[in-house]
C-alpha cells in the first residue's frame, strides 16, 4: 500500500504504511506500536499520523488504562476516499477553473484572430474537462452517478480540424 500511494500522489509512502497497519489492526495502537512495527522513529510516525487525523483517515481512540494516545484507521474506505476526493482533488480542479477566468479576463481579444479564437477553444476545452471532472467529484461526494449528461458539452482540448 505503501508503495501504490507513494505514486499516486495522495499520501507519502510512510502516511500509506501507517494506515494500511492500522486498517488491517482489530485494536487500536499506540505510537510506540507503529513505530515499532514500521521500524520507524516515534516522532516520524507521530509527525505522519497528524496528517492522517487530519484527512479523517485514522482517529484517536481511547484505551481504557492507557494514558498513551491510540489510533485507528477508518473502516469506511468510501467515506475515505470521499475524504481525499474533496479535500485534494477537488480544490486542484478548481484551481484550474480559477486560473482559466482569471486568463479569459486578463487583455482585451479580437475572437476574429485566429490566434484569439485558438486561444479562446483551448480555454473553452480545460473549462468544459476541469467543470465535468469537479462535477463528477461531486457526485461521487453525494453517492452519486457521473453526470454522464455532461459529457456531450466536453469541448477536445486539440482542436478539431
Amino acid at each position: 500500500m505503501g508503495a501504490a500511494a507513494a505514486t499516486s500522489g495522495i499520501l507519502t509512502q510512510q502516511q500509506a504504511r501507517i494506515f494500511a497497519l492500522l486498517y488491517m489492526q482489530l485494536e487500536p495502537l499506540s505510537l510506540d506500536q507503529i513505530a515499532e512495527q514500521l521500524d520507524q522513529s516515534k516522532s516520524n510516525i507521530s509527525i505522519n499520523i497528524r496528517v492522517l487525523v487530519e484527512w479523517h483517515l485514522v482517529r484517536r481512540k481511547p484505551v481504557l488504562g492507557s494514558r498513551k494516545d491510540h489510533y485507528i484507521a477508518a473502516t469506511d474506505f468510501f467515506r475515505a476516499m470521499q475524504e481525499i476526493f474533496e479535500r485534494r482533488f477537488r480544490w486542484t480542479v478548481r484551481q484550474v477553473l480559477s486560473a482559466v477566468s482569471e486568463t479569459e479576463q486578463h487583455g482585451e481579444r479580437d475572437p476574429a484572430e485566429r490566434h484569439d479564437a485558438i486561444l479562446q477553444e483551448r480555454l473553452d476545452a480545460l473549462r468544459n474537462f476541469f467543470s465535468l471532472i469537479d462535477a463528477g467529484i461531486g457526485s461521487f461526494l453525494q453517492g452519486e452517478p457521473f453526470p454522464s449528461e455532461q459529457l456531450r458539452n466536453v469541448v477536445p482540448l486539440v482542436p478539431r480540424k
